[in-house]
């Protein structure tokens, strides 16, 4: 690990006159589950890294505009001990039990989560974040399995986030702030994928903390998340997906649908979402959902099985959100 610079400010502002024009100027500390990770391996060699842990104002959940606000310093366990959060939004429950470890729900946040690198093992082996050598993509032709089935690359990663497919279902937004300002932006538009070495899988900025996600009422929507994973200690999911549905009667109004842990950013299956409108949430109909939800997947070579992972994982999302045995 390189030598930096530690700073502790106690407001937002004191924070932003901190970081400077690029990554390597600061980082932002909230939890530090991903980013001691990186500097020991130093992947990131900030001159500086500037704690969020002590700014009050990145802290807390309450009722906000007939939704939630969410501060970005908010740890997994403070979520899922949230009343709020429970009786509302069970996907982002289901979503946030999925993380295993108690140490990881103790100290990880709901920002830092959203923010996190890459998991790829090309990417944290040190050969970039498209896994490049030559001009020429390592990836599809090596150990892929659990890379990406959606997104014809440069970026094969999977975007590691275990909220933002549930957030962006429930059609979250996410407020950034700056020294010279603030934006929010959709949760569905902060995760890109690069196409170039350069960029980075988030729209944040290397000025820019993101302080808050503002959810909206899911008042009379059902949502669920359904996690696939290989083992139910300590691991990333292999596909997930969460759902959100907006009912008239007992027909389908309107449907979120979103995969995560398949694509470079997380997947929201359209195709899917139009098929349903009008539909009856049965096991055929979920079925069918399912299909319709990986109908362009482009597996690679080692992760065709993913496929169905995520198709069983949207088939029982949406089951559970119906109030049917998944």
């Amino acid at each position: 690990m390189q030598n930096f610079e530690y700073a502790n400010p106690k407001t937002i502002q004191e924070a932003t006159a901190l970081l400077g024009a690029s990554w390597s100027d600061a980082n932002l500390l909230a939890g530090g589950t991903d980013l001691i990770s990186l500097m020991k391996e130093e992947l990131a060699t900030p001159k500086r890294v500037v704690s969020l842990k002590g700014i009050k104002d990145l802290g807390g959940i309450h009722k906000s505009g007939g939704g939630l606000r969410i501060g970005a310093t908010v740890t997994f366990d403070e979520l899922l001990e949230n009343a709020a959060v429970r009786a509302e939004y069970p996907s982002l429950v289901e979503a946030a039990h999925g993380v295993s470890s108690p140490q990881i729900r103790n100290m990880g946040t709901v920002g830092g989560d959203l923010c996190q690198r890459p998991r790829c093992w090309y990417f944290r082996g040190g050969e970039g974040l498209l896994g490049m050598k030559n001009g020429k993509s390592l990836i599809p032709g090596g150990e892929n399995r659990y890379h990406a089935i959606f997104g014809n690359g440069p970026a094969y990663f999977v975007s590691a986030s275990s909220l933002a497919p549930a957030l962006i279902a429930l059609g979250a937004k996410f407020k950034l702030v700056s020294a010279s300002g603030n934006r929010e932006v959709a949760a569905d538009k902060f995760f890109v994928a690069p196409q170039n070495e350069t960029t980075r899988e988030i729209v944040l900025a290397p000025n820019e903390i993101l302080t808050e996600i503002l959810i909206p009422s899911a008042k009379g929507v059902k949502n669920a998340t359904y996690e696939v994973r290989h083992k139910e200690a300590l691991d990333w999911p292999l596909a997930t997906a969460s759902v959100a549905l907006t009912m008239k009667g007992n027909s389908v109004a309107n449907a979120r649908i979103v995969l995560g842990h398949v694509g470079p950013v997380p997947y929201s299956a359209s195709a899917a979402e139009k098929w349903l409108a009008g539909k009856t949430i049965t096991e055929s109909v979920a079925d069918e959902a399912g299909k319709a939800a990986v109908a362009d997947a482009k597996p690679l070579s080692q992760n065709e099985y993913k496929v169905q992972l995520a198709r069983v994982a949207v088939k029982r999302a949406l089951l559970e959100a119906g109030g049917k045995k998944a």
